[in-house]
């Protein structure tokens, strides 16, 4: 057991240590998010402490053993007294629970389902992270990309404004198509501006999501969602996060129902004591105690109420994660379905714009179109090459929230190259209440003075 407990010491302070990586590819965006959360580490102390829960209603039920020491000075005035007695006493102390009705059994139950809650909503937190770490790669790539996208629209359009001022010299246009030209190349830089403005945003968010400085993201395709929409909601109510949650609520507050109604039953107890006084008498003592409520002015049936309602609440809330579960698939489903035809239907625009784009520019060297055509006809490729890159980004997006939503998106199923967080092995250490002294005991004091210095 204590090779155990130095195995989850290096684990957890791997984690919490874990220098962040660069984040060339969507894989290492996705790893370093998961090395370098500090929402991770959050859930993960809150579910530890979620264990401790565990261990403190099992250490109800083992003997507590206690030690006092007393001294007692007493005085009278009386002639016969003779002044002042002095007394001490050292004692030992110890008691055990017998029997308690099942009171401590079912708390040390629902204290179980607590921890697979909160074991349930540490995933959702973990799907979270990495569904903002797609995001914000994403968002890199499409801000470099768009950045590009208007420094060359600058570029082009400079060069229709100087074609407009040449022909406006030999006069083939009016003074109205180098001021339109003029217009729309001080829209172009103004544009340009913004993109830079938007790519520095989306560094910022890239670096807090995943933990690294951006690098140079390479291109990303769609994960692959290969279920229709009535199974991918069929799967996702069996295996959300969400909804496993909520079904250990229910569970930890049916058993709270029993362990309020057990407070009615007697409750047997053995205790003893070995006592020494100042004068070396030693006195031993044990005896049985039963005891139970006679009136407690309606306040376990008051506990019984309070107890139910909870477990109403809980069900629920169970209800209403499997709507929410069940709308979340299919709006990422929907996104998915529209940013794909927007992509297909940007590609044919593209197409075709180039084309129209290419014809006006040549017609206008022969002066049957004009320079506002020529404009309107390159703002128009360039809605159509800015419509598909926004197309991708959001279709990938949609597909990783496709996963999201069914409960997918885990380091496990990506099949990330990090070291897992087990949570089960913290668990496995304090299951059994161990002392401070115990190798259990330590190996745990390491791990929490570890990850206090970090």
């Amino acid at each position: 057991m204590k090779r155990k407990g130095l195995v989850v010491v290096a684990t957890l302070m791997a984690l919490a240590a874990a220098p962040a990586a660069k984040a060339e590819t969507l894989s290492d965006a996705l790893a370093s998010a998961y090395n370098t959360s500090g929402l991770l580490n959050q859930n993960r102390a809150l579910l530890r402490a979620a264990d401790e829960g565990v261990a403190q209603s099992i250490a109800a039920v083992l003997p507590v053993i206690s030690w006092s020491l007393s001294g007692n000075r007493t005085s009278s005035s009386a002639p016969a007294s003779g002044g002042a007695d002095f007394s001490a006493v050292a004692r030992i102390t110890g008691s055990l629970t017998l029997y308690d009705g099942g009171s401590s059994r079912l708390a040390t139950d629902a204290q179980k389902e607590i921890v697979l809650g909160t074991r349930q909503a540490l995933r959702e937190v973990e799907q979270s992270v990495l569904l903002r770490a797609v995001r914000s790669y994403m968002n890199l790539i499409s801000a470099r990309e768009f950045v590009q996208l208007r420094e060359n629209n600058v570029r082009l359009i400079t060069q229709e404004f100087r074609a407009a001022q040449d022909r406006f010299e030999v006069g083939e246009v009016t003074r109205t198509d180098v001021a339109l030209a003029e217009a729309r190349l001080a829209a172009a830089r103004s544009l340009f501006a913004a993109s830079q403005g938007d790519l520095a945003v989306s560094a910022e968010e890239f670096r807090a999501a995943v933990g690294a400085a951006p690098v140079n993201p390479s291109a990303v395709g769609p994960a692959p969602v290969s279920r229709n929409l009535g199974d991918a909601q069929d799967f996702a109510v069996r295996n959300h996060p969400a909804i496993l949650e909520a079904q250990h609520n229910v569970a930890a507050a049916e058993l709270n129902i029993k362990r309020a109604q057990a407070a009615v039953n007697p409750t047997v107890t053995l205790d003893g004591f070995l006592a020494r006084d100042i004068d070396d008498v030693n006195t031993f003592q044990t005896g049985v105690t039963v005891s139970g409520p006679i009136y407690r002015g309606g306040l376990i049936s008051s506990q019984v109420r309070q107890a139910s309602a909870n477990r109403d609440a809980a069900r629920s809330g169970l209800h209403l994660s499997r709507i929410a579960i069940e709308q979340q698939v299919a709006n990422a489903y929907a996104q998915l379905q529209v940013a794909r035809a927007t992509r297909q239907a940007s590609e044919q625009q593209i197409s075709a714009a180039t084309v129209a784009f290419q014809g006006v520019r040549e017609e206008a060297t022969l002066g049957s179109r004009t320079t506002l055509d020529v404009l309107n006809a390159e703002q128009e490729l360039l809605d159509a090459r800015a419509n598909r890159i926004a197309a991708q980004s959001d279709e990938v997006v949609a597909s990783y929230s496709v996963l999201a939503a069914m409960g997918l998106l885990t380091v496990d199923h990506l099949n990330l190259a990090v070291q897992q967080y087990d949570p089960s092995e913290y668990y496995n250490l304090v299951k059994g209440a161990p002392t401070s002294r115990s190798p259990q005991g330590e190996a745990l004091d390491r791990v929490l003075q570890s990850i206090g210095k970090e």
